[in-house]
C-alpha cells in the first residue's frame, strides 16, 4: 500500500500545472479573456511547434543556453573560490568580504547601461550579466558553508597533518558543498531571470530577442511560448542540480553504501 500511495504522489507535481492550463484554455476559448491579450494553449503550442519546425526556435534556444551556462561557469566559479578563501582564511575576508557584501547590494541589472558601456552590445555583456547575477548567491553560499564546518574536524585535519589539497578535498569540500548546492540552485533561477533581460537589450539573437521581435509583430502566441521556453529551461536546470545534490552527497543518506560515505567524509 505503502508503494502504491509512492507511485501516485509522483503525478501531483503536473496536477496545478494541468489545472492553470485547464483554466487558462476555458477563460480564452469562452471569450473571458480576448486572444489578443492572452492566446489560448493550443495557439502557443501551434506557434512553438511551427518554429521548432523551421529549426528558429532550435538556433536561438542553443545561443541563449550557451549565454547563460557561459556565465554561470564564470561567475559560479569565482563565486566559489573567493567563498571558499573568504570563509577559511580570515585575511582574505578582511581584505575582500566588505567590499564584497557592499557590491552585492547593487541590483546588478541596475548596471546594464555601464556594462554596455563597458562591453557593448555583444555577447560580453550578456555573459558578463548572467555571471555578475550567479556570482553573489554562490559565493555567500560558499562562504557560510565553509564557516559551517566543525572546528573539530579542521584540528583533525592538522593533526593527521594533511596537506592544503587534502585538506580541501577531503573535509573542507564535504562539510561545505550542502551549502554550495543551495547555492547552485539559487543561482540558476537568476542566471535565467538576467539572461531574459539581457537579450531584450540590444539582441539579435536568443529566446529574449525572439521574443520582443514576435512583440513588434503583435505574436503574443510566439510571446507566450518564449515565456514557456524560459519556464521549461529553468525547470531542467533545478531538476539538474537537484540529481547532481543527490550524487554528491550520497554519503549523507543513511542508505548510502557505507564505502561510497567513507570516501566522501575523508576518513
Amino acid at each position: 500500500m505503502r508503494r502504491d500511495g509512492r507511485d501516485w504522489s509522483r503525478g501531483l507535481p503536473l496536477l496545478l500545472p494541468l489545472l492553470l492550463s485547464g483554466i487558462w484554455q476555458w477563460s480564452t476559448s469562452s471569450g473571458a479573456v480576448s486572444s489578443h491579450v492572452l492566446p489560448t494553449p493550443v495557439s502557443v503550442a501551434t506557434a512553438a511547434w511551427s518554429l521548432a519546425r523551421s529549426g528558429e526556435l532550435t538556433r536561438h534556444l542553443w545561443i541563449s543556453t550557451w549565454r547563460a551556462f557561459a556565465g554561470f561557469a564564470v561567475g559560479g566559479s569565482v563565486g566559489f573560490a573567493l567563498g571558499v578563501a573568504n570563509g577559511y582564511w580570515a585575511l582574505s575576508e578582511r581584505l575582500f568580504d566588505t567590499t564584497l557584501q557592499m557590491v552585492r547590494n547593487v541590483p546588478h541589472l541596475a548596471l546594464i547601461p555601464m556594462v554596455i558601456i563597458w562591453f557593448g552590445l555583444g555577447e560580453g555583456a550578456k555573459v558578463f550579466l548572467v555571471a555578475l547575477g550567479v556570482f553573489f548567491p554562490v559565493y555567500v553560499n560558499t562562504f557560510h558553508g565553509v564557516r559551517s564546518i566543525d572546528p573539530a574536524l579542521i584540528e583533525m585535519a592538522h593533526v593527521f597533518e594533511l596537506s592544503r589539497f587534502e585538506k580541501f578535498r577531503r573535509v573542507i569540500l564535504p562539510g561545505a558543498l550542502p551549502a554550495v548546492m543551495v547555492g547552485v540552485r539559487f543561482a540558476l533561477g537568476l542566471m535565467w531571470l538576467t539572461l531574459i533581460v539581457a537579450e531584450t537589450i540590444g539582441a539579435d539573437s536568443g529566446i529574449g530577442y525572439l521574443a520582443m521581435s514576435a512583440r513588434e509583430f503583435m505574436r503574443t502566441d510566439i510571446v507566450v511560448a518564449c515565456i514557456v521556453v524560459y519556464a521549461l529551461l529553468g525547470k531542467w536546470a533545478d531538476v539538474t542540480a537537484k540529481a547532481l545534490e543527490r550524487y554528491l552527497l550520497v554519503w549523507q543518506s543513511t542508505e548510502a553504501p557505507k564505502s561510497r560515505r567513507v570516501r566522501w567524509a575523508g576518513t
